[in-house]
């Protein structure tokens, strides 16, 4: 069991590493200024995401290939994850921790890593924190946060999970289930995508854990399957959909990013 060390809110805080996560065996370990917010991944290349920048790496060597930064002409500032798709990189982000809460999708061409459009939903009911594409759908987080970051009316149970078409249009929303709330709390889900099992997974802000989702049959709170340890301490990660069946994701008090194979999360249990 390892301890690892996070900057939360002002205060310090040390958590151990639980010994189920920390066996699980590393395919891919190699240390990335950028890895703060999250991952993104495509054939040949991992992108690391930090607040206002994304980092383009060579999947094999981690060598640093590109990198983006925001500018005063593009001035994001709470980028959160990412995900590849059609050769572009679809970035979440949000004006977090300012108020009224505003959240954009951030697009970037995968090969050049220029920016090239962005898709703003104005103020809304939660900050973006992550979106994947599943079943001819977008889908994405609105997070909430508990006192002093979130709104004087809501906490982290306010969180929610949307479904939309392909033109960003709401579709469905839900509750995330109880069991996996107080795992979030006093933060939100950092990270989540649609995992090769058709099963959503999901993490918080800082626990090596992964929460296994489905959505019910009935009602509007999602379904906790299980509760898988992991490689990541929350934050965004990404199955590599390119063949190569990894997870990747960071450890952002080290810098590191890492991946392991997706079936041997489960394995760990």
């Amino acid at each position: 069991m390892r301890l690892a060390i996070f900057l939360l809110t002002g205060f310090l805080v040390v958590m151990s590493i639980p010994a189920a996560a920390d066996s699980i065996p590393l395919q891919v370990d190699f240390t990335a200024p950028d890895a703060r917010q999250g991952v993104a991944v495509d054939a040949a290349h991992v992108y690391v995401i930090d607040n206002r920048t994304v980092a383009k790496h060579d999947k094999t060597s981690g060598a640093l290939v590109a990198r983006w930064e925001a500018t005063p002409e593009i001035p994001l500032v709470h980028l959160n994850s990412g995900v590849v798709r059609g050769g572009k990189l679809y970035c979440a982000h949000s004006n977090y921790p300012m108020q009224p809460m505003v959240s954009s999708v951030e697009i970037w061409d995968t090969e050049t890593l220029t920016h090239e459009a962005s898709h703003s939903f104005g103020i809304t009911d939660g900050s973006l924190t992550w979106m994947d594409w599943h079943q001819g759908s977008w889908w994405g987080c609105f997070a909430q946060y508990d006192a002093p970051r979130g709104l004087p009316d809501r906490d982290h149970r306010w969180t929610r999970l949307v479904r939309f078409d392909e033109s960003w249009r709401a579709l469905q929303s839900w509750a995330f289930p109880a069991a996996v709330l107080e795992h979030f709390a006093p933060s939100s889900s950092s990270g989540g995508a649609w995992g090769p099992d058709g099963l959503l997974y999901v993490t918080g802000h800082d626990l090596f854990e992964l929460y296994a989702l489905r959505l019910p049959r009935g009602g509007g709170v999602l379904e906790h399957v299980r509760t898988l340890p992991t490689i990541n301490a929350g934050q965004a990660f990404a199955f590599d959909r390119s063949g190569s069946g990894l997870f990747y994701g960071i450890i952002r008090s080290e810098k590191r990013v890492v991946a392991c194979r997706s079936d041997d999360l489960a394995g760990a249990r």
